[in-house]
């Protein structure tokens, strides 16, 4: 895979460049928000592992999706962050690639793993006396690593064709994170 470096190894992310006042508000509302984000679901991880009566189907996908949320998050606030705080706007070519990879993964495990919960709901509600034997922990397993994969498989196609696209030239993109819409906008379409 090569990324196609027309002109530059950098981007500038513009997002709210041309309001200041409100990037300041910005970046204590997202530093607030993120941080309330890792607090939150490191807090439900912890007492899902340790309660042992939440050792049940709907907690092991609850933790697994909370760990996807820390990491989503981590993948896109502090480079949010550093353009809110400061002049430098920029972002590598590498990182640009890394930033979109690693949401693009994260963001479609995430969308799997909500339909897993709702399977396992819809298991829990309509087939109650059998929710034991249908959800067993195998398969909990087995359908998360289901969505991991899938996750995983999205991103590498999604995000290789992406960056096979042609650059317009501009390295401007009008968002203030590197994902699969804002780049749309950024290539050439051939």
């Amino acid at each position: 895979m090569t990324i196609n470096n027309s002109s530059g190894d950098h981007f500038i992310l513009v997002g709210f460049s041309d309001q200041p006042q409100l990037e300041k508000i910005l970046f204590v509302v997202v530093l607030i928000s993120y941080l309330l984000t890792l607090v939150g679901n490191t807090v439900i991880i912890l007492v899902s592992r340790l309660d042992s009566a939440l050792q049940t189907p709907m907690y092991y996908f609850l933790t697994n999706l909370s760990f996807v949320d820390i990491c989503f998050s981590t993948s896109i606030v502090p480079q949010l962050l550093w353009n809110l705080h400061g002049p430098a706007k920029t972002i590598t070519a590498t990182g640009w690639a890394i930033q979109l990879y690693v949401s693009l993964a994260l963001g479609s495990t995430e969308c799997v793993l909500l339909a897993v919960m709702a399977f396992d709901r819809y298991a829990a509600v309509c087939r109650p006396l059998h929710y034991a034997t249908v959800m067993h922990p195998r398969l909990c397993q087995f359908l998360a690593g289901i969505a991991w994969l899938s996750g995983v498989g999205n991103t590498l196609i999604q995000g290789t064709i992406t960056l096979r696209l042609p650059r317009c030239g501009n390295h401007r993109i009008y968002h203030f994170i590197c994902e699969v819409h804002a780049n749309e906008v950024h290539f050439a379409h051939v």
